[in-house]
């Protein structure tokens, strides 16, 4: 995975900058945030939100087209009880003060995950938001709630199976067919902020050619001067997908 770069980044993009179609963004730190400021974990949880907001901000202003947002996985449900509240409710909260904001600003919503373990509120709200959304075109903002980059190969192949499908038709086109991201181009870049070098079951079949950045800075202080420097980053990359520099001359 990549260090940030040492360079310093303008919060303008320069003209020449090549911005990745695709961002995954695995937002980590809020809780280390909060501590480093003595305040509780919901703190850094509230503070997280409203650094999303930012993001996806300068996201639609830079042209970005997808953003896939690791909001709460699988595993999340282990953390403490208080904890799992508190990010059910931020859900709920962001859902009824920023949908309309997001529809506004050309925002397409979708959920990637399972809605198990939500209450049927926040379930109802989760559908209305993407179907309010389902027609905007600047910006896909697919939102990780209760995603697993395992579970969604699991669910992928049962899904297979239930339709029928033969070993002869299994491809790698099918299978992205069977995907949450269906329709969707894999991610060019994926950013993980606190400095931290772990996948941790995030778009496992999707980042397989993915450039990975790593942001030494907690989530709620990766700001647009940070994400362009991770812009930066990937345009300093060769991306060869398995060739040799020479085969892309």
């Amino acid at each position: 995975m990549a260090t940030p770069s040492t360079q310093p980044a303008s919060a303008t993009a320069p003209a020449t900058l090549k911005v990745p179609r695709h961002i995954g963004l695995i937002m980590d730190g809020n809780g280390r945030w909060a501590k480093s400021r003595s305040l509780p974990r919901a703190a850094g949880h509230k503070a997280g939100v409203e650094n999303l907001r930012r993001i996806i901000r300068a996201c639609v202003e830079l042209g970005i087209q997808h953003l896939t947002i690791y909001a709460f996985s699988t595993e999340n449900w282990a953390r403490p009880v208080d904890e799992v509240k508190g990010l059910l409710f931020l859900l709920d909260q962001v859902l009824d003060n920023e949908l309309q904001e997001l529809h506004r600003e050309g925002v397409q919503i979708r959920h990637i995950g399972r809605v198990d373990g939500l209450a049927d509120s926040t379930r109802r709200k989760l559908e209305s938001a993407v179907a309010m959304t389902q027609n905007n075109t600047r910006l896909v903002l697919n939102v990780g709630f209760n995603y697993g980059g395992r579970a969604e190969i699991v669910n992928a192949i049962k899904q297979m199976l239930a339709d029928g499908v033969t070993s002869d038709e299994v491809s790698e086109e099918l299978i992205d067919r069977y995907l949450y991201t269906a329709g969707q181009p894999d991610p060019d870049l994926i950013i993980r902020t606190a400095g931290e070098l772990r996948v941790s079951n995030f778009l496992l079949w999707q980042g397989a050619y993915s450039e990975y950045y790593a942001a030494d800075v907690y989530w709620p202080d990766f700001d647009k001067n940070e994400l362009l420097k991770a812009l930066e980053h990937f345009n300093s990359r060769e991306r060869r997908f398995g060739k040799t520099s020479e085969q892309l001359v």
